[in-house]
């Protein structure tokens, strides 16, 4: 009767101490921080079969076994979980089980197109690359959040922010919308406002500077000519506007008949700026818009030596004579 109860005891105390080390083994293999991404689709035998590669034979026993016991398949919680080397089983469970996640740094990026913005967004996220492009450019979606289909561009300021993986529609949405309105404050609205424009206004603006060169030198000087065009009631005459409506931004060299378009975007025939941005603008554009460099200019072409800049000009006889330059060049490199 001892005997038989001696080898029970055993037979428990071993027992206990495999449960212990199981639980108390480290679960990665490595010596690496591994990243496990958890979807809505995922159960405990996807989240397992993600792991098991990564991690030692204890310690994934002793996970699927927290798993049963607590009947994980049912309370699964979505995310990106950084998983440390060294980390213990019991406290890697209890990480997931608790939704203990490590956040991304989401790049918003200056697109042209809110496809282009979707696919970006949606590489970096769990949401659906193809339900945030329908949102973006749903009418009834964009009034949601105070803009329509033309201006939503608006409300994206490029920056890189930390958010989490599994972040909804609703959250990613509302923090857009709260790094937007800190990259509005007062002081920066007044200068809108010195120069006769909204924010919305400052990113169209600022989205054709962004067409017009990657220089971002130049910028002040392009959105301080362009703002005097404005104050005078002229055409803006912006060739990236004529690209955009024709949805054509390959086309090199702007011809007669590609300023007929007839699109509220052709800056050739419609006076002021455009619906909205022709792209997502850059934090640098915007500041040259609010920062402008003061001049008399009304005219710029691009510089023949292709070089990115441009020539500018207070006449239209002096931008006439840069123009002439610029479409020898084209010529000369049988730029049609």
């Amino acid at each position: 009767m001892l005997l038989a109860a001696a080898a029970l005891l055993l037979m428990g105390a071993t027992w206990a101490w495999t449960i212990y080390r199981q639980f108390a083994a480290t679960l990665l293999a490595g010596a690496e921080t591994h990243y496990l991404y958890i979807d809505n689709d995922d159960t405990a035998d996807s989240v397992f079969a993600k792991l098991k590669p990564v991690s030692t034979e204890t310690g994934m026993k002793g996970l699927q076994r927290l798993a049963s016991h607590y009947d994980y398949d049912a309370n699964i919680r979505t995310g990106r979980y950084a998983i440390e080397p060294g980390k213990k089983t019991l406290d890697v469970f209890r990480q997931l089980r608790n939704a203990q996640q490590s956040p991304v740094m989401l790049t918003v990026p200056e697109v042209r197109t809110m496809d282009r913005m979707a696919a970006r967004l949606g590489a970096k996220l769990m949401l659906d690359s193809t339900v945030l492009a329908q949102s973006l450019t749903n009418q009834q979606f964009c009034q949601q959040w105070g803009y329509d289909t033309a201006t939503i561009a608006c409300l994206f300021v490029p920056n890189t922010y930390e958010v989490y993986w599994n972040v909804s529609l609703d959250a990613l949405m509302k923090r857009m919308q709260k790094e937007h309105d800190n990259y509005w404050n007062n002081d920066r609205r007044k200068k809108a406002e010195v120069q006769g424009l909204t924010p919305n206004e400052v990113a169209t603006l600022a989205s054709i500077i962004d067409e017009e060169t990657a220089n971002n030198a130049e910028k002040p000087m392009i959105a301080g000519m362009y703002l005097n065009r404005l104050h005078r009631g002229m055409l803006l005459q912006a060739d990236p506007t004529v690209k955009f409506a024709l949805g054509d931004f390959t086309l090199r060299r702007i011809l007669n008949k590609h300023l007929e378009v007839e699109s509220p975007y052709n800056t050739y025939k419609y006076a002021g700026l455009p619906p909205g941005p022709i792209r997502v603008p850059s934090v640098t554009a915007m500041e040259a818009v609010l920062n402008p460099q003061q001049s008399d200019y009304l005219y710029m072409c691009a510089k023949e030596d292709f070089s990115g800049t441009h020539n500018f000009a207070r006449t239209l006889a002096e931008h006439n004579i840069n123009a002439r330059r610029y479409q020898q060049a084209l010529n000369k490199r049988g730029i049609r």
